[in-house]
């Protein structure tokens, strides 16, 4: 294929997409997979991946296994991405030629959320807190730090220091081009930020700092690897492959359906208070958005606006199998009026009507799919949502967000969950505190000439919900668990 021509350049250039950060013995590769393929299977069976079904997506899972945790969510993600990806490749003239590879985009929906703490987006708050002189955390840069350096993969030869007792953890060894499908944010996050919950100029005072999206300062030189190996894109702009913004489409689309399903479930609301919210609601999803669209419009609905585009988005829902064909006597007015009750309450409570309002949602924002070409650099070619259908796929965001991220029986336990965050922390970061670690993780603290602090960040955000309760209790419960069970 001649590279001449821009229209015919490709989307991957195997030799350096899928270098590997170490050499592997090519004797023992097995032939019937592709390299992707292989990095997917080295996700599946990987102790942080097994994590997720412990980690909160929106309810503590230990209260119920019926609502989605953080695996549940990765397969749903990856499920759509690959939806997008298959129908990008058979609709698009762009990719005639040019295939896009479902498995990366297959491991970047599993693997977007690896790097989360317990006890959800709270967990991150606190321990970014925490880390705030020391480099910070955030979900993102702990996914590429969990699969490059903290998670253990036995692909190079056992010397002398593992066979001591030592800890010599050096990531899963991926291909370059699926690490770069979970590179979200282009952003180095300072070494040295803010302390404390203070304001920033623009924000509320009193409100919290968020942690700095992006990947950490000492990963600088493994994503300038990364990026050069992966296609080039344009002097000042931002880092993205393709299947990274597909993978953060399917997101956007999973947490805005799927989260308002359990919502459903969980009693938070009903299909009424979605289609017409009370005023204050209106206010506050209309207040939290601000959305820069691809043709660089701003999205910044009124609350009105925000209370039309749930109404659009519902009708049919609301309406479908019932047309009054009179409503001017009381009798058929009643009768209207009870079978849209019955209509609305039964999403609540009836399983195959919110599995019908999720699939329908779905399909329908797959379909605002939206692709702006690039043909100098394929790889960095955008994937978004049209216009319209980014404006519902927000509103419908901010509308779960608020209704129940916001709520205060998700308050309190979010509370909980920094508290115990913070006191684990604090405890194995004072003198002697490693000595409470784990054995793998104190060998690796005692190995390692790192930072110390951030090999404690590490173990704390790979615990489970579960497991950082249970270790809290050990630490301060009067009935702490018997030391004969293993950390």
């Amino acid at each position: 294929m001649s590279l001449s021509k821009k229209e015919d350049r490709p989307l991957y250039i195997v030799q350096k997409d899928e270098l590997r950060y170490y050499t592997e013995d090519s004797s023992k590769a097995c032939d019937y997979r592709s390299p992707y393929r292989r990095d997917i299977d080295r996700l599946i069976h990987s102790t942080c991946f097994r994590r997720l079904q412990g980690k909160t997506q929106l309810y503590p899972g230990f209260e119920s296994d019926f609502f989605r945790n953080r695996l549940t969510h990765s397969l749903e993600v990856a499920s759509i991405a690959r939806s997008i990806a298959t129908k990008l490749n058979a609709q698009n003239k762009f990719f005639e030629n040019r295939q896009i590879d479902v498995d990366i985009v297959e491991f970047a929906g599993l693997a977007h959320d690896l790097g989360h703490p317990p006890f959800g987006h709270q967990g991150e708050y606190e321990l970014d807190s925490l880390m705030r002189k020391d480099g910070g955390y955030e979900g993102n840069a702990q996914t590429l730090r969990l699969l490059t350096k903290i998670e253990k993969k036995g692909f190079y030869d056992i010397d002398d220091s593992i066979l001591k007792g030592t800890d010599q953890r050096k990531g899963l060894n991926l291909t370059a081009r699926t690490l770069a499908s979970i590179l979200k944010y282009d952003n180095i996050i300072d070494p040295v930020r803010p302390k404390g919950e203070v304001y920033k100029s623009g924000k509320k005072k009193g409100e919290k700092i968020k942690p700095v999206k992006g990947y950490y300062h000492f990963d600088n030189d493994l994503v300038t690897q990364i990026k050069a190996n992966t296609g080039g894109y344009g002097k000042g702009e931002k880092y993205k492959t393709i299947e990274c913004q597909i993978m953060d489409v399917a997101d956007d689309i999973s947490y805005s359906t799927y989260d308002l399903e359990d919502g459903l479930k969980a009693g938070f609301y009903t299909l009424q208070d979605v289609v017409f919210p009370k005023q204050k609601l209106l206010d506050a999803i209309s207040d939290e958005i601000e959305l820069e669209l691809p043709d660089g419009n701003i999205f910044k609905p009124s609350p009105e606006k925000v209370g039309e585009i749930l109404q659009n988005l519902f009708a049919e829902f609301l309406f479908q199998n019932f047309e009054p064909t009179n409503v001017k006597d009381i009798d058929t007015a009643f009768k209207y009026l009870n079978q849209q009750y019955a209509i609305i309450n039964s999403y609540s409570y009836n399983g195959y009507q919110r599995n019908f309002l999720s699939s329908t949602l779905v399909n329908k924002f797959i379909e605002g799919v939206k692709l702006i070409p690039n043909k100098v650099y394929p790889a960095q070619s955008k994937v978004t949502l049209n216009d319209k259908t980014l404006g519902q796929v927000e509103v419908l965001k901010k509308f779960t967000y608020i209704s129940q991220v916001l709520s205060s029986r998700l308050k309190i336990a979010e509370y909980r969950g920094r508290e115990i965050v913070k006191e684990i922390f604090t405890t194995l970061t004072e003198d002697g505190g490693c000595e409470l670690l784990p054995e793998d993780f104190r060998n690796y603290y005692e190995s390692t000439g790192a930072d110390k602090k951030r090999i404690v960040c590490d173990f704390v955000a790979g615990m489970t919900d579960s497991y950082a309760i249970e270790f809290y209790a050990r630490l301060k419960s009067e009935n702490a668990e018997t030391i004969f069970k293993p950390l």
